[in-house]
């Protein structure tokens, strides 16, 4: 019956100005009281369907209805007043505030004119925490803690203000496991509260585990609604995908060879004065993958960006090769062998405004291959471009379409087709699937795998557990700077160990992690 729905969305089409048509036709039905996955491919419309529930898009034709009322969305304050949140997969907070400022920013309490009174919203922060058993110091500023509670503090932000109906995108994209653990206990217990939660996620033992129900979109059209107890992940993948994908990687035992990038005792002090990097040191060899773990916020981004230039150790050295690679150019970089696949593709990884075939080539414009004299040989960058295109199964018009109208795991295929087609020695892999779909994961991680046993050197960052262990010959850990450890061989390990190495629960003996510079 219509009225045990609190959303329904009935005939949803949205045909964006360039013609591209992000939904047809789609009902999407959300009961009171469940949690209801959307699940899709990158592409396949999840996004825009929840931005316009969220106030944040318009649909060109249909109807939403809210509580039993047809509603007109109109902007996010509207959709705030129908009673409805959104957690954003990229946290919405102001790192320098306390977290009792950021959780009343935009409200009241004020004390006078535009000074927000301190005393009354820890009180707000401290009531809402004990309510929903979400545990969070009011006190401490954003930069300052773990972000597993920073999705506490989103998630108590949104029911602040007010929300009933809380939209979840990517959730845990960032959390341990035993994080994630906690968090679906705090979701379990707003759903029985009577809370109604819209999870989009991509982790497909996670859809199995908590959701009660799900809708699945692809190219955009809903491939119907599902009881979750009654399909298998298998079915799930293939319904998102419209073929059978393989979820587990296959890969041979690694043989590797010569060292190719060597670190040592690399430092690095940040801005605010918080030492982000304290001594790592590592080595890498040909043919193998050596995954780096670690709750976000523990020296990972920073390591990458010290090896490709992007900033300056304080201390340390790392070379490939035997050539020094600090504080060289990128172009520099590049030359030695070195490709990034960076964390953020929009930032680093594209010039959105460019094509396809200009981003594909922004690596390799100089070379004489693609030069007639002066002048681009057109001829021959077509050919490789269109090349590409194929063996990377971008999904496009045609190479002279702008990149930043394609969907992100199409996007993230441009990158990796660009920077994995180089004759790369070391590939620097930094959250290389985050985002994407099923099937563009599928496609990327083989891809890894078939260019390590090549004789490629793959560093893997990923705050996706399953693949970085999947995926890594050896593995090492990251915590509060250091390497809290390292595996020689992932094929026993447990999330469980992982998440209390993540956490700094457990640290080896600086023996045990010295292996990891294979001296």
């Amino acid at each position: 019956m219509a009225e045990e729905y609190v959303v329904q969305m009935k005939g949803i089409t949205k045909v964006y100005p360039n013609g591209i048509a992000a939904n047809q036709d789609v009902d999407f039905n959300v009961r009171k009281g469940e949690i209801h996955a959307l699940m899709g491919e990158n592409g396949a419309g999840k996004s825009t369907l929840m931005k316009m529930l969220f106030g944040l898009e318009q649909p060109t034709s249909g109807e939403i209805w809210v509580n039993g009322e047809k509603v007109n969305l109109s902007s996010p304050a509207v959709a705030i007043s129908k009673g409805i949140g959104m957690v954003h997969q990229h946290f919405m907070l102001v790192p320098s505030l306390t977290v009792a400022e950021n959780m009343v920013l935009g409200m009241v309490p004020k004390k006078s004119g535009l000074f927000i009174d301190q005393k009354k919203a820890v009180e707000i922060t401290e009531e809402y925490s004990r309510k929903f058993n979400l545990e969070v110091d009011p006190n401490a500023k954003v930069m300052d803690i773990p972000v597993g509670m920073k999705q506490k503090v989103e998630i108590l932000k949104a029911l602040v203000r007010g929300a009933k109906i809380l939209i979840l995108d990517e959730p845990t994209a960032v959390l341990t496991t035993q994080e994630t653990t906690e968090l679906f206990r705090e979701l379990v217990n707003l759903k029985n509260q009577g809370y109604t939660l819209i999870f989009i996620s991509h982790k497909l033992n996670e859809i199995m585990e908590i959701t009660d129900r799900m809708t699945i979109l692809r190219g955009g059209k809903s491939m119907g609604v599902h009881e979750t107890k009654d399909v298998t992940a298998e079915e799930i993948s293939r319904l998102m995908v419209g073929r059978d994908v393989v979820l587990k990687v296959q890969k041979d035992k690694a043989q590797p060879g010569d060292e190719v990038l060597r670190v040592r005792d690399l430092e690095y002090v940040n801005e605010w004065g918080k030492k982000m990097l304290d001594k790592v040191s590592f080595s890498l060899r040909r043919g193998e993958i050596l995954g780096i773990a670690g709750v976000e916020g523990n020296g990972q981004k920073e390591l990458v960006d010290m090896l490709f230039h992007l900033n300056v150790p304080n201390a340390g050295t790392a070379t490939v090769n035997g050539e020094n690679i600090l504080g060289v150019s990128q172009r520099k970089i590049r030359e030695k062998g070195v490709s990034l696949v960076p964390e953020d593709r929009m930032l680093y990884g594209i010039a959105g405004a460019a094509s396809i075939q200009e981003n594909m080539i922004a690596d390799r414009c100089g070379s004489k291959r693609l030069n007639k004299g002066p002048m681009f040989d057109m001829k021959s960058i077509h050919a490789e471009v269109d090349q590409l295109i194929q063996d990377y199964t971008v999904l496009c018009k045609s190479g002279s379409q702008r990149v930043d109208n394609l969907s992100g795991g199409n996007i993230q295929k441009v990158v990796v087709a660009r920077e994995f087609s180089n004759n790369p020695c070391l590939i620097i892999a930094d959250q290389p699937t985050r985002g994407i779909d099923v099937g563009a994961t599928e496609f990327i991680r083989k891809k890894l795998v078939e260019l390590s046993r090549a004789g490629v050197a793959v560093l893997l960052v990923s705050a996706d557990l399953n693949e970085v262990m999947e995926l890594s010959d050896s593995l090492m850990v990251m915590c509060g700077g250091r390497i809290a450890a390292y595996f020689e061989d992932t094929s026993e390990l447990s999330d469980e160990v992982m998440g209390e190495y993540m956490l700094g629960l457990k640290r080896q003996t600086p023996e045990e992690v010295r292996r990891v510079c294979h001296e």
